[in-house]
C-alpha cells in the first residue's frame, strides 16, 4: 500500500500541495519553480504549441523566394530591378516584407512587454493572415508591395513574441532543445511551400494564378489561432514582473501538477534566484533600459550581427530559385530543384534536439556562419546539378542551425521587463539589413554573378562572426534572471 505523504511542506511533499499552503511567492521564485520542472510531455507540448505558430509564419516569411518566378511570369514583377530602388522588380518585393519586418520589429516589439505574450501571439498571427488574403488579390506591383509590408508588419510582432514566450516557458536546462524544437516545426513550413509552389507557380487552377494559391493556402493559419491560445497560458514570468503574483502562481501550480503526475515523483526543490525586482510591484521596461550595463555592450552587439547575417541567410534563402535560373537551369527545374533543397530545412534544428543544450550557443553561431561562407563560395564556382543540389543541402542547414541558435541567444540575454522590447530593437537591424540587401544582391547579381553573390555574403558573415565571437557572453543552462544580472 503506497503511504501518502503528510501535509507539512519539505522538499519531498508534491508541488501541487506545497504551493497549495505556500505564501505567494516573488518574481525569483516563481522563475526558480519554472527552472526545475523536468522537461515532461505538458513542456514539450507547450513549445510544440508555439511552434504550429511558428510553422505559419516561416510559411509567409520565406514563400518569397518561390512564388518569385510566378509574379514574373504573370507580368507583375520584373526578374531584374531597373534603377537600385525600382518598385516593379522582385527585389521591390522582398524589400517590402523586410522594410514591414523592421517597423514591427523596431517599433512595436514592446507591445509583447505591455500587453502580455499570449494576447500579442494571436493578435499578430491574426493581422498577417488577413494581409496575406488580400494580397492574393492585387494586380499591381504597387498593390502587391503594400499589402506585402503590411504583412511583414504582423510577422515582425509575431517573431519578437514567439521568441520571447519560448525563453520564459521552458526550464533552463532545455531552452537550447526548445529552440530548436521550435524552429524545426517552422521550418517544415519550406518544403510545403516549395512543393506547393512546384505544382501551383507554374499552373493557373480554376483561372487563379498558382502564386495566389500559395498565398491563400498559407492564409489558413488562422484557423488554428483561437484553438492555440486556449491551450497556452500566459508568460508566469511576465505576469510576475508586472505585479500579478496570484496569476502567476496559479498558472506555476497548474503546470507543477501536471508534470508531476508524468514525471511520476515528487519535483526536486526549486534552486532560489535573487529576482531582480524585489518587491512585487509592477515595473514596466524603457527603451533607455537597453542601454544601462550590462544590456549596452550586448544590444550592440546583436544589432551589428544582425544587421550582417541577415546577408548570408535570405541572400541565399530568398534567391535560391532565381540563383539556380542564374547558374542556368530553366524555372520549372528550379523550382524542382529548390523543392528538393526545401526538404532539408527541418533537419538543421531536429540535429538540434540532440545537440543544443550540449554546446554554447555563441559557438554554434560562429561556426555555423563560418560553413556559410565555405559552401556558398563552393556553389557559386559549380554548375553540376548535383552538386548544386547538395551545396544547396548544406546552406540551408547550416543557416537554420544558426538561426535557431542566435533567436534563442538573443532572447536570453535580456530581463524580463524589457526582453520583448529588445529582442525587437535587435532582431530589426536583421529586417532593415534585408531591405537594402535584396536590391544590392539583385544589383551585385547583374554585374558579378553568383560569384559576387557570395563574396558580398562572406564579407558579410566575417562581420557577424566577430561580433558574437569576440562579444557574446555564455548563456548554456544558466537561469534567465543570473544571465540579465
Amino acid at each position: 500500500m503506497q503511504i501518502m505523504p503528510t501535509t507539512v511542506p519539505s522538499p519531498r511533499v508534491p508541488a501541487a500541495a506545497a504551493a497549495a499552503i505556500d505564501p505567494i511567492p516573488d518574481a525569483g521564485t516563481i522563475s526558480a519553480r519554472l527552472d526545475r520542472l523536468p522537461a515532461t510531455r505538458t513542456v514539450w507540448r507547450l513549445v510544440v504549441l508555439l511552434s504550429l505558430g511558428m510553422f505559419f509564419e516561416i510559411y509567409d516569411l520565406l514563400y518569397s523566394a518561390y512564388v518569385a518566378p510566378g509574379l514574373v511570369k504573370s507580368g507583375i514583377l520584373t526578374l531584374s530591378t531597373p534603377g537600385l530602388f525600382g518598385t516593379t522588380g522582385v527585389a521591390s518585393f522582398i524589400a517590402a516584407l523586410f522594410a514591414g519586418l523592421f517597423l514591427g520589429t523596431i517599433a512595436c516589439g514592446f507591445l509583447a512587454d505591455r500587453f502580455g505574450r499570449r494576447a500579442i501571439f494571436t493578435y499578430s498571427l491574426l493581422w498577417y493572415t488577413v494581409a496575406n488574403v488580400v494580397m492574393a488579390f492585387q494586380e499591381t506591383a504597387w498593390g502587391l508591395n503594400f499589402w506585402r509590408f503590411l504583412v511583414g508588419l504582423g510577422l515582425g510582432v509575431e517573431m519578437v513574441t514567439i521568441g520571447t514566450y519560448v525563453s520564459e516557458l521552458v526550464p533552463k536546462q532545455i531552452r537550447g532543445r526548445a529552440f530548436a524544437c521550435n524552429q524545426a516545426i517552422g521550418f517544415a513550413a519550406v518544403p510545403v511551400v516549395a512543393f506547393l509552389s512546384y505544382l501551383l507557380v507554374p499552373r493557373a487552377p480554376l483561372g487563379l494564378d498558382g502564386w495566389r494559391w500559395v498565398v491563400l493556402i498559407g492564409a489558413h493559419g488562422a484557423l488554428f489561432v483561437w484553438w492555440i491560445r486556449r491551450e497556452l497560458p500566459e508568460s508566469p514570468r511576465w505576469l510576475a514582473q508586472h505585479g500579478r503574483l496570484h496569476e502567476a502562481d496559479r498558472v506555476v501550480r497548474a503546470l507543477e501538477a501536471r508534470v508531476e503526475a508524468e514525471y511520476g515523483r515528487p519535483l526536486p526543490p526549486p534552486v532560489p534566484v535573487a529576482p531582480l525586482l524585489p518587491t512585487a510591484a509592477p515595473v514596466r521596461g524603457r527603451f533607455r533600459d537597453l542601454w544601462v550595463a550590462p544590456y549596452r555592450s550586448r544590444t550592440l552587439m546583436m544589432a551589428v550581427f544582425n544587421m550582417f547575417q541577415t546577408v548570408g541567410y535570405y541572400g541565399f534563402a530568398n534567391w535560391v530559385p532565381t540563383l539556380l535560373v542564374k547558374q542556368g537551369i530553366t524555372v520549372t527545374t528550379s523550382l524542382l530543384y529548390s523543392s528538393i533543397v526545401a526538404l532539408a530545412a527541418p533537419l538543421g534544428p531536429l540535429l538540434g534536439l540532440a545537440i543544443a543544450d550540449r554546446f554554447e550557443r555563441k559557438t554554434v553561431i560562429v561556426a555555423m556562419a563560418g560553413l556559410t561562407v565555405l559552401l556558398g563560395l563552393l556553389f557559386s564556382q559549380t554548375a553540376m546539378p548535383l552538386l548544386l543540389i547538395a551545396l544547396s543541402i548544406g546552406l540551408t542547414l547550416s543557416n537554420n542551425i544558426m538561426s535557431y541558435s542566435f533567436h534563442g541567444y538573443q532572447a536570453e540575454l535580456f530581463p524580463t521587463t524589457i526582453r520583448a522590447r529588445a529582442v525587437g530593437f535587435v532582431y530589426a537591424w536583421s529586417r532593415f539589413s534585408a531591405i537594402f540587401t535584396a536590391f544590392m544582391i539583385a544589383a551585385v547579381l547583374q554585374r558579378f554573378g553568383t560569384t559576387g553573390v557570395f563574396v558580398f555574403v562572406a564579407a558579410a558573415m566575417a562581420v557577424a562572426m566577430a561580433a558574437v565571437g569576440f562579444f557574446g557572453p555564455r548563456t548554456k543552462g544558466i537561469a534567465l534572471e543570473a544571465i540579465a544580472q
